[in-house]
């Protein structure tokens, strides 16, 4: 796990940007403390800060170039199967240096180029140099688990794994109106757009190749997402799953340093370290809790799974005031707009993580590959004609009118009722929409001061609903999250807050072999009116404890709203919200936020709490970078 950052100029004004390449790679210093480097020659920098996992001798240092001379690599991530890969170039004639998999990602590109990725089962974001072509070769792994952004213009390429490094070659910063759109739609940048113009995410399962005469991009993975007959019954679909989920985690147990695993007391991260304790004796796990939210506090679950598998189990109760004190922290390594308020006790848990262990499992994406999410199974209710259904949509006005909030009972159910009702009005690809974001559009809208292109948001929208403009299929909707959800929040807040504190996390959820299984199996193994994530479900029941099961899903809450209105408020009142700010800032329409405010401070504060953290993170960006 690392950070890569990289220039190739394309004619010699271009040249001066390879002059950067220090500060780029100085900038994302904490995705790898134990070494830097970079690499010039001729039209191209290569920059890299390292955090060793595997082969941790400095031999294996990068940037690395082979005995040749002729190609230089730069690599974050992991290859799991790389010894298998090792033995195959072995035969060929190949030799190695190191026992990294770092070695052997850059012989396979130089043995069978582009092809090579098809045969990687990891996850990773790499360019490779050609010194006797003068080509740079970068790729992204097929889920786009590690980030990489890029920069392109008729002078020069460059890429880097953080925003921040990319801001390093003082590129233009002009802000995408049409990016803040869809931000405040969603509370985060959805791929491959960015807040900075010019700026983009690079596809998963993608390449790109650049000479000074010709840029050349590519794509060798798609996840399969079309209906299908069933291959397998639902019994031989579980007996499958299981042989695959046990794979999956073993290849991600290969380290050199201390591995651990995270143990939220759900079905998903418990699964992962059931399987991961019968491969390791001792295995240390790790949860976090709420000392002062004793309702979205789950370390009782955690500590029934870690008793069952006789893991080392270590669990942080998190006060208000610790979730609170790293806030500015949080605020400020965050170089992106991004307001999953969650990234705050996800970081906390990777600080404690990282003071025992240096790799950590995960079981991110199961929702979105599974069907996990409430959304999920409002979904597959929307689709039926019940007489509920009628009930709830001729409530409408009721819900409208009544009091909602996340932080109550009943407040929150009422805050369902209204969104479902609304729904239930809308076609498939809409109804989607409404339930992903946490603002509508006329809403968004409302907020901004310059109108975004239309035509290009319509374009995005358009290109984003896509499989479900399609076709009609429940498997387009996790389809989607998988390209939406994941790619845009779940995966950058992973990444992005376990960077922060240089601790690797792996997810065996989205092993690809995994993926191409479950995305194919029938909507019907997934999901019914009972129960979500059927087959992981009904596949680990027996070994999991019984009290995990068939109980209300818990996120990491995050109390903003106790916030806001206590030791937030002067921040919002007088500081990143203030009328005086919003009016010389020209970004967002004061009456709209001084509304906004008024509904925070008021006995019926609905979503506006998620609203302002929006706002607030984007101000405390804004602030920063412009």
């Amino acid at each position: 796990m690392c950070g890569i950052t990289g220039v190739f100029s394309f004619t010699n004004n271009g040249s001066k940007f390879l002059q950067q390449i220090n500060d780029a790679t100085q900038a994302m210093l904490h995705r790898g403390p134990d070494h830097q480097a970079t690499f010039f020659h001729e039209r191209v920098a290569l920059g890299h800060v390292r955090l060793s996992i595997i082969d941790t001798d400095s031999r294996a240092n990068q940037p690395f170039t082979e005995e040749s001379g002729r190609y230089t690599i730069v690599f974050n991530g992991e290859v799991f199967n790389f010894e298998l890969l090792k033995q195959e170039l072995v035969k060929l004639g190949y030799s190695f240096s190191t026992t990294s998999d770092t070695e052997v990602v850059l012989k396979s590109y130089i043995q069978y180029g582009e092809t090579c990725l098809s045969s990687f089962n990891g996850f990773f974001a790499f360019a490779i140099y050609d010194g006797e072509t003068e080509t740079l070769f970068i790729a992204r792994d097929r889920m786009g688990i590690k980030p990489l952004h890029l920069f392109i213009d008729d002078e020069k390429l460059l890429f880097a794994s953080e925003m921040k490094s990319l801001l390093a070659y003082s590129i233009p910063r002009k802000l995408d109106y049409c990016t803040l759109y869809q931000y405040l739609q969603l509370n985060y940048v959805p791929s491959p757009w960015s807040m900075i113009e010019g700026v983009e995410k690079m596809q998963p399962g993608t390449w790109i190749r650049v000479s000074k005469k010709e840029t050349k991009k590519g794509s060798y993975y798609t996840i399969p997402h079309t209906s299908q007959i069933p291959e397998y019954s639902y019994i031989e679909a579980q007996q499958r799953l299981l042989v695959l989920m046990d794979a999956a985690v073993e290849r991600r147990l290969i380290s050199d340093v201390p591995l651990g695993s995270f143990l939220s007391g759900g079905i998903d991260s418990s699964i992962i370290a059931t399987i991961a304790a019968k491969k390791i004796s001792g295995l240390n796990t790790f949860s976090i809790g709420y000392a002062d939210e004793p309702m979205f506090d789950e370390t009782e679950y955690a500590e029934l799974v870690a008793k069952k598998i006789g893991s080392h189990h270590h669990v942080f109760k998190l006060t208000n005031n610790e979730l609170f004190s790293s806030l500015n922290r949080v605020l400020n390594y965050i170089d992106e707009p991004f307001a999953d308020s969650s990234a705050l006790a996800v970081n906390l848990l990777c600080y404690y993580t990282k003071q025992h262990v240096t790799v950590a499992l995960s079981g991110d994406g199961a929702d979105e590959l599974f069907s996990g999410y409430n959304k999920h199974a409002a979904e597959l209710k929307a689709r039926s004609n019940s007489f509920v259904n009628m009930m709830v949509k001729g409530g409408a006005p009721l819900w409208r009118n009544l009091p909602q909030s996340r932080n109550g009972k009943w407040t929150n159910i009422v805050r369902q009722l209204d969104r479902f009702s609304d729904g239930l009005n809308q076609s498939t690809p809409e109804r989607y929409w409404h339930w992903a974001t946490i603002s509508n559009e006329k809403e968004a809208l409302n907020l901004m001061v310059n109108s975004p292109e239309m035509s290009e948001y319509i374009s995005r929208k358009s290109e984003i609903l896509q499989p479900l403009i399609r076709s009609n299929s429940f498997n387009e909707v996790l389809y989607t999250d998988l390209n939406l959800v994941l790619q845009g929040d779940m995966l950058v807040k992973v990444d992005l807050m376990s960077m922060d504190h240089a601790l690797e996390v792996r997810t065996p959820f989205l092993d690809y072999t995994l993926v191409d299984f479950v995305a194919k199996l029938p909507v019907e193994y997934k999901i019914d009116s009972k129960v979500r994530k059927k087959i992981l479900q009904e596949s680990y029941r027996s070994i999991l404890p019984k009290e995990l099961f068939n109980r209300k899903k818990h996120g990491f809450e995050v109390p903003l709203l106790k916030w806001f209105q206590t030791d937030l408020k002067s921040l919002i009142t007088e500081d990143l919200l203030s009328d005086a700010f919003i009016e010389e800032q020209g970004v967002f329409n004061s009456k709209e936020v001084f509304l906004l405010k008024q509904r925070l401070f008021s006995s019926n504060p609905g979503d506006s709490a998620a609203k302002v953290w929006a706002l607030i993170v984007f101000q405390f960006w804004w602030k920063k970078y412009f």
